[in-house]
């Protein structure tokens, strides 16, 4: 637990995939209205790692029939360039969710995260001594299927409870069909 001026804190890291929209925060607030210490919410946004993003879009060209134009080639320079436009736009990402988060009326703090998410998330519970982890993300029917998805690997990593929540649906969108909320 941390402390601020007015004493120990209730501390939840929450782990992104996307940037949070105002619906995201207010459903995230929503769930320790109630907890009478002041709670302090630990933003983790990683960043798109620029390597994939090309080699991603490589595949996409040689998938397609645009085959005779000619080969993109990317040197190191270029590859440095799109990291930065990444990075830049990771850390206009995060200062948007900590302005969501303080909107619903959250204390909030972020980084953004360069290493394996996961890695990530259990060193900044350890960090904070946080009380519970809350991983916003897209639906990813097939990672959770075989448990290789953030929440699952979360759960096997960290001490705390984990909560998964879907970004961009409210819980009663998210408690049909058995998607959504998952277990802590």
């Amino acid at each position: 637990m941390s402390e601020t001026a007015a004493g120990p804190t209730y501390d939840v890291v929450l782990l992104l995939e996307q940037p949070l929209s105002r619906q995201d925060a207010l459903q995230v607030r929503g769930l320790h209205e109630e907890i009478e210490e002041p709670v302090r919410y630990h933003v983790l946004l990683p960043v798109e790692d620029a390597a994939a993003r090309v080699e991603s879009a490589m595949g996409s060209l040689a998938a397609s029939e645009v085959l005779a134009s000619p080969a993109l080639v990317m040197n190191e320079e270029d590859l440095e360039n799109i990291q930065h436009e990444l990075l830049d736009n990771a850390r206009r990402e995060l200062a948007a969710c900590l302005a969501r988060l303080e909107q619903a009326g959250a204390d909030a703090v972020g980084d953004i995260v360069t290493i394996d998410p996961i890695d990530a998330l259990a060193t900044k519970v350890n960090e904070v001594d946080g009380r519970e982890a809350i991983i916003l993300t897209r639906p990813h029917v097939v990672a959770e299927f075989f448990h290789m998805d953030w929440t699952s690997r979360a759960r096997r990593k960290i001490g705390v409870p984990v909560l998964h929540l879907l970004e961009h649906e409210n819980f009663d969108e998210q408690s049909g069909g058995g998607e959504g909320v998952t277990g802590m």
